[in-house]
C-alpha cells in the first residue's frame, strides 16, 4: 500500500483543538468564551472570565482605557490599567489600537465598581472586568453609521445597503428576538391544545385565489412551471379530510401583486384549521391566542375579556366599516332630519336618491373656527 506524507495543506485544513477558556462558564459558553457580556453581576466578583464581542465604545483617559464590549446579550465594561498590566504584555498597545466594532477576546477578572461609577442602565453596571489579555479577532473599517446610538436616524437606503450592520443595532436585534419568542409562544400554546404543526409544500400546482402566483420554471419538464402558494389552502383541507382535526403552520406565503401597507411579495402568517367546530370555537381560540401573546410578550394586560363582538350590520351602521377601531369611540349618527332643514345641495341630492347623511360628534369642537374645520376636512381627505 502506497503512503504519502501529509501535506501542509492537509495539516492546515485539519481542525485544531482550542484550549478551554478559564474561569466561570455559562450555558452559552464555547471554547472561546466562558460567559457572555450580559451574564455577569456582583456575585461574580473575583472570578476570572473570558468574553468575546464587539467594541461598543472606547474611552481613553490617559492612564486608563475603558472598553465597552458588546454582544447579543449585553454590554460589559473592560478596564485596562497600566499599573495592573504584566511586564512585557501587549495589553496596553492592543487596547489603544481598538476602535468601534473591532472584535475582541478579553480575559480578565471581575471587579466591583465604585459606587459613583455604577451604571444603573446596564444589567452588568455594578461590575467591570480588569483586563489581563486582549486578543484582536477582527478589525473594522470606519462605519457608515454608528451602531451604539440606536436613536440616531439613519437613511433607510443606507441601512439596507449595510444590512449586516443595521441588524447589530439594538432595536433590530430586539425585533428579531421578539419574533422568535412570538413564534415559540404560538407553538407552545397550540401544542397544548392538541394542534399538530405540518409543513406544506412551497413548490406546488397553481391554485388561483385572487392574486397572481409567482411561477418557478421546471428544469425537468421544460415549459412547465411550479407555483409558489398564496397560502396552504388545499393542503390544510386535505389534512382535515384525512382526519388530522387540528393543524397549524407558521407558513410562508407569496403574492405577485402590487405592494400595500400591509402586504409584501412574501410574508409569514399563522395558518390553522380545525374540524368539527363552529364560528364561536374558532374565534374563541384566536382570541385566547392573541391575549396569550400580548400578556406573555409584553407588560400589557387585556382588561376586557372576552372581546366585545360586533355584528356586521351594527359595525356598518355605527362606524361605516366592518373592522372599526374601537379606541376612538366616534360612532356615526344619522343626520337626515337635520340635513333636510338646510340648503346644502350635496345632502339634499343624497337624501332625494334614497341615501343617508351621517356624521360623528367630536367633543370640544362645537366652537371650531372655519380654519380648523377646513384643516379637519383636509386631514379627512
Amino acid at each position: 500500500m502506497a503512503t504519502s506524507k501529509p501535506s501542509k495543506d492537509r495539516d492546515r485544513d485539519r481542525p485544531r483543538k482550542t484550549p478551554a477558556a478559564p474561569g466561570k462558564r455559562s450555558p452559552k459558553a464555547t471554547t472561546l468564551r466562558t460567559v457572555t457580556c450580559g451574564d455577569l453581576n456582583i456575585t461574580d466578583v473575583g472570578t476570572e472570565v473570558t468574553l468575546v464581542g464587539w467594541v461598543n465604545r472606547r474611552r481613553d483617559h490617559g492612564k486608563l482605557i475603558f472598553i465597552d464590549l458588546r454582544d447579543r446579550y449585553g454590554v460589559t465594561q473592560i478596564i485596562v490599567d497600566p499599573e495592573r498590566t504584566p511586564a512585557g504584555s501587549t495589553l496596553l498597545e492592543t487596547a489603544a489600537e481598538t476602535r468601534s466594532e473591532y472584535v475582541l477576546r478579553v480575559v480578565g477578572t471581575v471587579a466591583k465598581r465604585t459606587p459613583e461609577t455604577v451604571n444603573a442602565n446596564l444589567s452588568t453596571g455594578e461590575i467591570e472586568i480588569i483586563g489581563q489579555q486582549i486578543e484582536l479577532l477582527n478589525a473594522a473599517k470606519t462605519l457608515p453609521f454608528p451602531i451604539s446610538d440606536s436613536n440616531l436616524p439613519v437613511d433607510e437606503a443606507l441601512r439596507m445597503r449595510y444590512r449586516y450592520l443595521d441588524l447589530r443595532r439594538g432595536p433590530m436585534r430586539s425585533r428579531l428576538e421578539l419574533r422568535h419568542r412570538m413564534a415559540l409562544a404560538m407553538r407552545n400554546f397550540l401544542d397544548q391544545r392538541a394542534f399538530v404543526e405540518v409543513e406544506t409544500p412551497i413548490l406546488t400546482k397553481s391554485t388561483p385565489e385572487g392574486a397572481r402566483d409567482y411561477l418557478v420554471p421546471s428544469r425537468v419538464w421544460p415549459g412547465e412551471f411550479y407555483a409558489l402558494p398564496q397560502a396552504p389552502q388545499q393542503f390544510k383541507q386535505l389534512l382535515m379530510v384525512a382526519g388530522l382535526d387540528r393543524y397549524f403552520q407558521i407558513a410562508r406565503c407569496f403574492r405577485d401583486e402590487d405592494l400595500r401597507g400591509d402586504r409584501q411579495p412574501e410574508f409569514t402568517q399563522l395558518d390553522l384549521e380545525m374540524s368539527f367546530v363552529n364560528e364561536e370555537d374558532v374565534m374563541g381560540l384566536i382570541e385566547e391566542l392573541v391575549t396569550h401573546l400580548i400578556e406573555t410578550l409584553s407588560t400589557r394586560r387585556i382588561k376586557q375579556k372576552p372581546f366585545p363582538h360586533v355584528h356586521y350590520a351594527d359595525a356598518i351602521e355605527r362606524y361605516g366599516i366592518d373592522r372599526p377601531d374601537m379606541r376612538f369611540d366616534l360612532p356615526l349618527k344619522t343626520l337626515g332630519d337635520l340635513a333636510e332643514l338646510g340648503d346644502f345641495k350635496v345632502f339634499k341630492d343624497a337624501l332625494s336618491q334614497g341615501g343617508v347623511v351621517k356624521g360623528f360628534r367630536i367633543p370640544g369642537m362645537g366652537g371650531a373656527t372655519r380654519k380648523e374645520l377646513d384643516e379637519l376636512t383636509e386631514f379627512a381627505r
